[in-house]
């Protein structure tokens, strides 16, 4: 979709308030502006990168992140890539010719990323990785999860799982995120790192490692190759989301091993939640973007309001740039691991209603888990 002049923007956030009825929804850009009524100050653009990777992009981050910059009165453009490296670029320069006043962003990989934050860097716009780090970028402040963490609990998610089932070793295979993104090197230091003294005990046989590109196919695929180079022979699946995560169940369930092989995930997605309600995925990781977007839309207005000082307060933590080797400013915030003991959280907060998720078959087993 086309960037429009910023008159329009404003008038069309001004229609939707009014309308008291969320703007974008499945489309690919969402503008908003002062939410009382007064000039926003600045106008933040943000470039979310696909609709297909993981649902959270349009049905979590989208309306957090519209909701709280209405809420700091500071207006927005969100608009989405698509997946498309170049539709990002167009976008982006779109949002810098306009003149947003801070620019924030979820790449799709780190050279068209990186491209981008330049440009703005050299036009006087202030940026914000937004849970995915760009490497290389020099962004202004990074807003995201403790990622290492997210691993950290699938790793440990898994190894309950197996203890659950009685087993004290096993095979297990790592099915990682697009080797291009930051986060998923991150997720991975995090398992591995959860799951050492297994396997350096010998208990845990580490019997693949590969990458499942965030796609459920290719997920399904890799797991194929390394379950016949195993001769059948995998326990345990640590799969860093729950796209993929749903690919390789599908698998599992070919093989007459759905439930009987514990798998993670993460992004307590519908179809996650699904997957555990029914027995199929050991646990999920559960990253509240109302969090997320909380911070990224605090850090926005401080910038805009030319507060430096109350930016590098809320960015209390940093990150160490793995292409430049140097520190960037970041803001943190905390997941939660999700199991079928406690999947009533993400119910309960707000993140995914009940009506999405018992559908169908799940609708007993959302009862009998008192989701309602």
């Amino acid at each position: 979709m086309a960037t429009s002049k910023w008159a329009s923007l404003a008038a069309v956030g001004a229609l939707c308030t009014l309308a008291l009825t969320a703007c974008g929804g499945s489309d690919s850009s969402t503008a908003s502006g002062s939410p009382s009524g007064g000039a926003s100050k600045g106008t933040v653009g943000v470039i979310l990168p696909d609709a297909t990777t993981s649902p959270r992009w349009e049905n979590n981050d989208r309306p957090s992140l519209d909701a709280a910059f209405k809420a700091a009165g500071v207006g927005s453009d969100i608009q989405n890539a698509g997946g498309d490296t170049a539709k990002f670029g167009t976008i982006c320069d779109s949002m810098i010719n306009e003149g947003v006043k801070v620019l924030m962003i979820v790449n799709l990989d780190p050279e068209s990323g990186a491209a981008c934050l330049k440009k703005a860097t050299a036009a006087g716009i202030s940026s914000i990785d937004y849970d995915r780090l760009t490497p290389g970028g020099g962004a202004s402040y990074y807003v995201s999860f403790d990622n290492v963490v997210v691993g950290e609990l699938m790793g440990q998610g898994l190894e309950k799982c197996l203890t659950a089932d009685g087993k004290k070793s096993a095979n297990i295979i790592y099915i990682n995120g697009a080797e291009t993104d930051n986060n998923a090197s991150l997720f991975k230091e995090g398992y591995a790192k959860a799951l050492k003294p297994k396997l350096d005990s010998g208990d845990y046989k580490l019997v693949g490692d590969v990458s499942g590109e965030w796609d459920a196919n290719k997920a399904a695929n890799a797991f194929d190759g390394l379950y016949s180079k195993n001769n059948g022979k995998i326990d345990g699946i640590v799969s860093a989301n729950d796209t993929m995560a749903g690919g390789i169940i599908a698998r599992l369930k070919a093989n007459g091993l759905a439930g009987k092989v514990p798998i993670t995930g993460q992004d307590a997605s519908v179809g996650g939640l699904q997957q555990i309600l029914a027995g199929n995925q050991c646990m999920t990781v559960y990253k509240n973007t109302d969090l997320e977007a909380s911070l990224a839309s605090k850090l926005a207005i401080d910038i805009i309001n030319g507060d430096k000082a109350g930016a590098d307060a809320l960015a209390t933590g940093s990150v160490t740039d793995p292409t430049t080797k140097q520190p960037v400013k970041s803001a943190l915030a905390t997941p939660e691991a999700i199991t079928k003991a406690n999947i009533k959280k993400p119910f309960d907060d707000g993140f995914v209603q009940a009506s999405d998720v018992c559908t169908g078959p799940y609708a007993k087993l959302c009862q009998q888990a008192g989701i309602s």
